[in-house]
């Protein structure tokens, strides 16, 4: 039989387990209840993903939209053909100038939401606008069109919505549904508590969907942009992001001021040899958590490779990017680190700033700033290089 230690050795991690699967559970739900957590970096990759969505099913309701002129002719009464005509019209033109604009908007997060938001809007409206010409109690004339709440609020599946963003549009299509309800005479009867039922299960399927895509598309993409070992974006997402600036400098003509940090750890291979890997990777991610303290929300920390790092500082001038170079500095330099048996492991960082200028590239800064680099190693490491010497 296993001992008492034991037991409680079990329970122990027991405990913890679902402490960690508590935790990482509410950190899911926070991450998808709604857009506030979401890195700047993130938005554009979401926004790529959405606008795909977006042309697909646009294109989806584009031709589909024609089919339904022979439901109009078959269930509508004659005097109201005419302004259904002119509403399906107007939506097949919505939906056409919907995939135009999303189209069109491929580093555009804001236009991409309206693109979205109009998609499932000019159906509702399209509904609308038919159960305000249908007499009341003409439910024989709503067969062909009672499914586009379902099928709207089924459709909110399809797109990786925060749950808050999916919970407004599901209970304005139940509104919907309560008015045309009223309009067939069915509200407040078995009939129309079952459609309310029926839409309210949809909704918590969508809901469903969306949480569990919203966090896929988040693991998948931290996977891919960050690094492992330090939670940093990695080289290849920093890379990415500038060509954005650049893309959205050459659309708007003007820089986008920053200032670029690129450091480096002063004898890490030292630390390597003298403490072993694994105390090195324990500076490493002490190192990248000094850094992420020292800037700002909205400005991007990532491991250049090996022990480099890079900051942009988004706004800032040369004289900005300097002082907080040289806070970082400090506050690496008066960090305690220690190794596994508690013996204190000295760490300090190099560090050069670079702002761009005129028609200069991301690249070119990111050389500037390499070279002063280096300029700061061969002053004798642990200082801040802003300037060619």
């Amino acid at each position: 039989m296993p001992s008492r230690l034991e037991r409680r050795r079990r329970v122990s991690s027991t405990a913890l387990a679902n402490a960690a699967w508590v935790s990482n559970t509410l950190s899911a739900l926070r991450d998808t209840l709604t857009a506030r957590h979401h890195s700047r970096d993130f938005i554009y990759a979401y926004g790529h993903y959405l606008r795909s969505r977006v042309v697909a099913m646009g294109f989806i309701f584009l031709l589909l939209s024609p089919l339904w002129l022979l439901i109009d002719a078959m269930m509508l009464p004659e005097p109201l053909h005419r302004f259904t005509l002119a509403g399906r019209v107007v939506m097949m033109v919505g939906f056409a100038l919907v995939v135009w604009w999303a189209w069109r908007s491929e580093e555009q997060i804001q236009r991409i939401r309206f693109s979205t938001g109009a998609l499932i809007a000019l159906p509702a409206l399209f509904y609308a606008l038919v159960l305000s010409l249908v007499p009341p109690g003409d439910s024989q004339a709503l067969i062909g069109y009672s499914f586009i709440p379902f099928l709207l609020v089924a459709s909110l599946s399809i797109f990786p919505f925060t749950l808050i963003e999916s919970l407004l549009a599901g209970l304005l299509l139940q509104g919907l549904l309560t008015f045309s309800q009223q309009v067939a005479g069915t509200w407040l009867t078995p009939v129309g508590f079952e459609e309310q039922w029926l839409l309210a299960a949809l909704l918590v399927v969508a809901l469903t969907a969306n949480h569990f895509q919203l966090s896929l598309l988040l693991r998948l993409y931290r996977q891919a942009t960050h690094d492992a070992l330090t939670g940093l974006l990695n080289r290849g997402a920093l890379e990415r992001r500038f060509a954005e600036l650049e893309r959205e400098a050459a659309r708007t003509g003007k820089v986008l001021p920053y200032g670029l940090l690129m450091m480096d750890i002063d004898h890490f291979k030292q630390v390597n040899d003298t403490h072993g890997h694994s105390v090195g990777d324990k500076v490493l991610r002490e190192f990248a958590r000094v850094i992420a303290l020292q800037v700002r929300t909205g400005d991007m920390v990532a491991r250049f490779g090996g022990e480099e790092f890079v900051v942009v500082l988004m706004g800032a001038d040369i004289t900005n990017a300097s002082l907080i170079a040289e806070r970082i500095r400090e506050a690496v330099e008066t960090a305690t680190l220690f190794d596994h048996d508690g013996h204190p492991v000295p760490v300090t960082a190099s560090i050069g700033v670079a702002c761009p200028q005129a028609l200069e590239t991301s690249e070119e800064v990111l050389k500037r700033a390499d070279a002063h680099l280096y300029c700061a190693k061969a002053k004798g490491r642990n200082c801040v290089v802003a300037s060619d010497l």
